[in-house]
């Protein structure tokens, strides 16, 4: 039977695609020498695509192992395939998703050349924590990679780096935030002996991108989907590179349709058989009647985040709020549940999802409990009137403030939260609450500043999309370290331009 994948590849030759896979099987289980295999390769075919490698790896009859993408190594493919692989790097548009992979990619590599260079000098723990903190960006590219390409890539039938590459993801994230918890608690001897292996792995993480990854997605998806990714993206955000500008399908945009009344006079005859309902109809609900915009409008302002995954283990929707505690994209939308999580948590997923199915079991509770955050996480078995399970929902909260609560509080109380709540607080969220001025310096920190002026916290996502993380939770964690010269570097600002964006902020208050 024909695998999924191929119907979105060009030029696929199975018996060329038998050979790769057959030398390949050898030279893994040390039948024969890298050498040997390469010459094999080259008496038999004359040249290999990034694709053909992904599409052998995805159509072999090996199971996936969770290690399997950590184990292969790029210099070793690199030996086998020498001059047959047709790697070279496309040129692409500002915006496209893949040219913002492979821009990320090279900003970390520059990284990872200066790690170098330090490594042999004197060690000097703020420039490495500079490094680092520059570093934990990458946290970012590989979020958006799995939430996003890796969903895309899967509804084609890739989903290899699903199974396979987002172990190898994790892997390079824990090693990372290991190396950066060694510098801030002087573990300087464990840091400097892991120092390479850290390099290492992500550099390797980064060549099979750059190699395999990255090409195969731009032959497998269509402008239209790239169009769609790039929206998602925007949500999730950007690592070490300038944002860029939405990537918009250039067929949709310069297309225009022939009929341009159809479409009205297609709603107009949806609308007169009750199909087809704008966001201002009113929709009967199991308790009352609401309007698209009025549901929409719920779900958005919930003080907890939920998602639904149905009966077919299908992600099926997710609430979008400003609070929102772990980042999530479109892409997911539609994903199978499994392919939405580390391999080594799926079995969990898997298992909430069988005792729910049989009836054994309706709930199971998580918390991540760390200082100055407390995370509640409910999954909920959903049942219908003739109790057949119908799928999970998913709710999660910050629960941090809830637990700090002491005592009761049964009158009516305003929170200094910067909101127009009266106009006596309005007057005290958009004024200063200290009558002293806080001096601008690289060492200023974001915890002074917002306890002076509540706003900013808040403004500060208008001068740079970055600083959305200011409004999750993990911003308890990081604000009190958190200084302008940090801020400048994190939103890729010039330093001076962003004290004069927030002093043009302060002016207003």
């Amino acid at each position: 039977m024909e695998h999924k994948m191929k119907n979105h590849l060009s030029d696929i030759n199975e018996e060329k695609i038998r050979t790769i896979r057959e030398i390949r099987e050898l030279s893994d289980k040390g039948l024969i020498s890298a050498e040997e295999a390469a010459e094999r390769l080259r008496e038999k075919i004359k040249s290999i695509t990034p694709a053909e490698i992904a599409y052998a790896e995805q159509t072999g009859n090996g199971t996936d192992n969770d290690d399997e993408c950590i184990r292969e190594n790029m210099q070793q493919m690199r030996a086998i395939f020498k001059d047959l692989l047709q790697a070279e790097r496309p040129s692409l548009p500002a915006g496209h998703p893949i040219d913002s992979y492979y821009k990320e990619n090279d900003a970390v590599c520059t990284l990872v050349a200066q790690m170098k260079e330090l490594y042999g000098a004197a060690f000097i723990k703020n420039r490495w924590l500079e490094l680092y903190e520059q570093l934990e960006q990458f946290k970012t590219h590989l979020s958006r990679k799995q939430n996003q390409l890796y969903s895309a890539l899967e509804r084609k039938g890739f989903d290899k780096p699903s199974t396979t590459m987002w172990t190898y993801d994790n892997l390079v994230r824990d090693t990372i935030t290991g190396q950066h918890d060694n510098l801030k608690r002087n573990a300087v001897e464990a840091f400097l002996n892991n120092q390479p292996e850290m390099e290492r792995i992500l550099l390797d993480l980064i060549d099979k991108e750059n190699t395999i990854l990255l090409p195969t997605a731009l032959e497998m998806l269509s402008e239209s989907e790239f169009a769609s990714l790039s929206k998602g993206d925007f949500e999730i955000g950007f690592c070490l590179i300038p944002t860029p500008p939405p990537y918009i399908d250039a067929n949709e945009a310069t297309s225009s349709p022939e009929h341009p009344g159809l479409a009205e006079d297609l709603a107009a005859l949806l609308g007169k058989y009750g199909i087809g309902k704008t966001d201002t109809d009113v929709l009967d609900v199991a308790e009352g009647k609401l309007t698209l915009e009025q549901i929409n409008l719920i779900f958005k302002h919930l003080p907890v985040d939920l998602s639904f995954v149905d009966e077919n283990e299908i992600v099926r929707f997710y609430s979008d709020t400003e609070h929102r505690v772990f980042p999530r994209s479109k892409g997911v939308i539609g994903r199978e549940v499994r392919n939405c999580h580390p391999p080594k948590s799926v079995h969990v997923v898997e298992e909430i999802i069988e005792k729910f199915r049989t009836g054994e079991q309706s709930r199971a509770e998580f918390w991540i409990n760390k200082p100055g955050l407390f995370i509640y996480i409910i999954y909920v078995a959903v049942r219908d009137a003739g109790n057949n399970f119908r799928g999970v929902l998913e709710m999660m909260q910050n629960c941090t403030h809830i637990r700090e609560k002491e005592g009761s509080r049964t009158l009516l109380t305003w929170e200094k939260e910067g909101k127009e709540t009266s106009k006596a607080g309005k007057e005290t969220a958009i004024h200063s609450t200290d009558d002293t001025e806080i001096a601008l310096t690289p060492d200023t920190k974001l915890t002074d500043l917002f306890r002076q002026y509540p706003l900013l916290k808040k403004e500060l996502v208008n001068i740079n999309e970055r600083f959305g993380f200011l409004q999750s939770p993990l911003a308890k964690v990081i604000l009190p370290k958190a200084t302008l010269g940090l801020a400048s570097k994190y939103g890729e600002i010039p330093y001076d331009t962003l004290v004069d964006k927030i002093k043009e902020l302060i002016k207003r208050y």
